[in-house]
């Protein structure tokens, strides 16, 4: 019995070392630094919430910011309370994303970008039938037509920059996995999927290097206003994986940007959804793409209990519903 147990620990340990070597082999792009210090950071929706937090810690960082929103009063507040916090004065850009024309002159005033981070979204919660089309319109406008509008306007000056350029896409947990209330929501999240991976494919031999970043639910003053307005069943749902503050979440997707990661999450839960959703993503970690290997039908069955759950509750609120309707008339 000793002998069999020793065969099958040699066996597994062999396995082990063979598949992380395999891994260390294939997995592509390589590694890389985003260097911020002395560059030019480009952040659009960065006149609050997440932007702003972002454009904070890279001005103090010592990265020259350009904050691109359309709010001229929002912008300045934000360019004096950047001024204040870090003595560096940014400059900021009033354009509507889902102008193409606007958002290029801006790209070109501004100058040659070095880290482009397409942070803009939009968001209102209800059910699809109860959602107007010019509702449905203006979200996947904004989070994502809007974006290819501001890739499209800042790639050109973004190559050839002699040091690692990068383009990072802010995207959500609503990106990661549908949830109710959110469907055309999710759906311009979603898409921000397709076009990471798409373009780190067309960029790459330019040392251009994409993220994608899928922030949790955070204590924004737009998150305040969701709250408010979104379906009761979201916010139950919604509740399971918690919320962060803005800092806090900047902070891990600056140093995820700066450590060149194609996915960036925040918290356990976002980690295991970024292994359930995979699939065709870049992975620079061997040893990250070795967890994905070896848990991801592990992952898959902890995510069915998520499911499991979250059909119970509409379930169950669908005929609390019912009845209490049914008593009204």
């Amino acid at each position: 019995m000793a002998a069999v147990s020793s065969l099958s620990l040699v066996i597994t340990l062999f396995f082990i070392v063979s598949l992380l070597i395999i891994l260390a082999l294939i997995v592509r792009p390589r590694p890389v630094k985003i260097p911020i210090k002395s560059r030019h950071v480009f952040i659009t929706g960065g006149s609050s919430g997440i932007g702003l937090a972002l454009a904070h810690l890279a001005a103090s960082e010592g990265a020259r910011v350009s904050i691109l929103a359309r709010s001229v009063s929002k912008l300045a507040e934000a360019k004096r309370s950047i001024r204040l916090a870090t003595g560096v004065e940014v400059a900021t850009f009033s354009a509507d994303v889902r102008d193409y024309e606007a958002v290029s002159r801006a790209a070109e005033e501004s100058g040659p970008v070095d880290v482009l981070i397409v942070n803009q979204g939009v968001f209102i919660g209800k059910e699809l039938e109860k959602q107007s089309a010019e509702e449905v319109k203006f979200m996947i406008d904004v989070n994502l037509v809007g974006s290819f509008n501001v890739i499209k306007a800042a790639l050109p000056s973004m190559k050839g920059r002699g040091l690692p350029a990068s383009i990072s896409l802010v995207s959500s947990q609503a990106g990661q996995a549908g949830i109710y209330g959110y469907t055309a929501y999710s759906a311009s999240k979603f898409g921000l999927q397709g076009l990471a991976q798409a373009l780190q494919q067309e960029v790459i031999s330019h040392d251009i290097h994409v993220s994608l970043l899928f922030p949790p639910d955070t204590d924004t003053p737009g998150f305040e206003e969701e709250q408010k307005k979104r379906p009761e069943l979201t916010s139950i749902i919604a509740a399971s994986s918690g919320s962060m503050k803005t800092k806090e979440v900047a902070k891990i997707c600056l140093d995820g940007i700066k450590a060149g990661k194609f996915t960036v999450t925040c918290h356990f839960i976002g980690y295991l959804l970024s292994i359930a959703t995979s699939g065709m993503s870049p992975q620079r970690s061997f040893w990250l793409a070795f967890m994905e290997v070896m848990f991801g039908s592990l992952v898959r069955f902890v995510g069915l209990f998520f499911q499991w759950g979250w059909y119970n509750t509409i379930d169950k609120w669908s005929k609390q519903n019912k009845t209490s309707n049914s008593k009204l008339a």
